[in-house]
């Protein structure tokens, strides 16, 4: 396969999978404690791009306390001297205490960033046949 042509198509295959990785974000932004991911783009072999998806592990907002749900972590656990922990029966009822840590603003840029690299791939791509369509009728 031409160079050209394998570049462009591993980057067309890199941008689809960071704008799934962006929906999944979006679609578990209401969900307690998600944690998003981020697709990072990065150089591969003969000249390709490949996708490593990484967890972002930044702390959402917390949340309010709601009685029965969110037990503090002091009153879920007791730490006897010798490092052994005694839960009690609240600690049965404990929830995630935070939001997702899932920003909107960020998540529509990274998803017009996947958008517009995957045209500009597509285009790439376009050209290419055209220039090669150009060659074959000049050389007859």
């Amino acid at each position: 396969m031409i160079d050209g042509n394998y570049a462009a198509l591993s980057a067309l295959d890199a941008f689809s999978k960071k704008a799934a990785v962006v929906s999944n974000n979006i679609a578990n932004m209401h969900t307690d404690g998600y944690k998003k991911s981020r697709a990072i783009l990065e150089e591969g072999q003969n000249g390709g791009v490949e996708v490593s998806i990484q967890k972002i592990d930044t702390p959402g907002s917390p949340l309010p306390y709601e009685e029965g749900f969110n037990v503090q972590a002091e009153e879920a656990s007791n730490v006897d001297p010798a490092g052994e922990a005694e839960h009690n029966e609240e600690a049965a009822n404990v929830r995630a205490e935070e939001t997702s840590n899932v920003d909107p603003a960020e998540e529509i840029v990274q998803m017009i960033m996947a958008q517009r690299g995957y045209e500009a791939n597509l285009k790439s791509l376009a050209t290419q046949n055209e220039m090669q369509e150009a060659i074959l009728d000049i050389m007859g």
